[in-house]
């Protein structure tokens, strides 16, 4: 079995984002991904999503609304961060310059075993300690 693709808060965005209907269908099918375990994400990713969910997308989900997402994205397989975790990203942020938070998505990818990131947010084509990002926006 391949390693599965690791999935940022954006893809998860845009699957509940109106405003875009192409990158909420390719965010949907990589979601489907995830669900049939060809994929998986991190706890930070979905606290991610409910924060613009709840105050940044318009219009706003209520919480119920979020609550019946989270719910059905359950099946996802998440990454939950610990210590090593936020080292690496230290370490992520010293080598590549990134942001704190995108190295954790870095980090959480790189201790699944994923070999891909899909990210709008992070350098397309680039490889962070092994794995490599792609924008499936692009």
């Amino acid at each position: 079995m391949s390693a599965p693709d690791f999935l940022d808060s954006n893809v998860l965005v845009y699957a509940y984002d109106v405003t875009s209907a192409r990158k909420q269908r390719i965010a949907q099918q990589l979601i489907r991904k995830a669900l049939a375990g060809e994929a998986l994400s991190s706890t930070q990713a979905l606290q991610e999503l409910s924060a613009t969910l709840l105050h940044k997308i318009t219009p706003r989900a209520k919480p119920q609304e979020v609550i019946a997402i989270l719910d059905a994205l359950a099946p996802i397989r998440l990454l939950a961060p610990d210590t090593d975790m936020v080292r690496r990203a230290v370490e992520i942020r010293a080598r590549y310059g990134v942001h704190f938070y995108d190295g954790m998505i870095v980090a959480a990818a790189e201790r699944s075993g994923a070999q891909r990131i899909w990210s709008e947010d992070l350098n397309s084509g680039q490889k962070y300690f092994g794995v490599t990002v792609e924008d499936p926006f692009a």
